[in-house]
């Protein structure tokens, strides 16, 4: 069971704005920072209370989202939303996509920059963006990342009948994208659609840089100093 509601999370996490690391962490944990990518998450997570499970969802009504920063707060990188390799037939078969795990994780949303120049102990939160698409102020969002959905499953059916490889490859749309995300061993996806193999790695969705730089251009939080 989920320990904290998002809006509970937010309210937590907003004590630990523009603090450095430093005053927040141990030793031992500033320097796992800088060795591993994901614990910067969990990390996040034990400080404002939300329990580290293997629930679809972080918080019980939403997800816990985090993204590498410049200090004024413009995003340095993609945010990883979900894998596709578990859902890629129904992606490319037309299914809806309000059917999708990708669907479920982005409806309810804590967006959390993180500025991580300079040494871990000086790296800091920055304000975190609460995205609910059910709402109607995030309509145009919502109808955006529908719209790059079923664009990205039309690219792509297009690679594996088209590309040399016969591979899916990088596909976008204005605010996610479709790539690769692995690690060895190697997780190739296999397509019961096709009969074969559509890759050689496994693939996610991702925000694009350009879905954060929306969002804090309606923030009057951003941008940060």
């Amino acid at each position: 069971m989920k320990s904290l509601f998002l809006s509970e999370g937010k309210s937590n996490l907003l004590k630990f704005v523009g603090i450095p690391f430093g005053q927040l962490f141990t030793p031992d944990e500033l320097f796992d920072l800088k060795t591993d990518k994901g614990i910067v998450g969990k990390l996040i997570e034990k400080t404002i209370g939300l329990q580290n499970t293997s629930s679809t969802l972080d918080f019980f009504d939403g997800e816990l989202k985090t993204n590498k920063c410049f200090r004024d707060g413009r995003p340095k990188e993609t945010i990883f939303i979900t894998q596709i390799s578990s859902a890629f037939d129904h992606i490319i078969g037309g299914g809806r996509f309000e059917d999708t795990t990708l669907f479920l994780k982005i409806q309810n949303m804590l967006c959390v920059p993180v500025c991580k120049e300079g040494e871990t102990a000086e790296w800091f939160l920055l304000p975190p963006i609460h995205v609910d698409l059910s709402r109607p102020e995030w309509s145009n969002v919502s109808n955006q990342i529908e719209q790059d959905y079923y664009f990205i499953a039309e690219q792509l059916r297009n690679h594996i009948e088209t590309s040399n490889d016969g591979f899916i490859h990088t596909s976008n749309g204005d605010l996610i994208q479709v790539r690769s995300k692995d690690g060895k061993p190697y997780n190739p996806i296999y397509s019961e659609i096709y009969g074969r193999e559509i890759s050689n790695k496994n693939h996610a969705f991702y925000f694009k840089k350009s879905f954060m730089n929306y969002l804090q251009e309606l923030s009057d939080d951003y941008p940060y100093y």
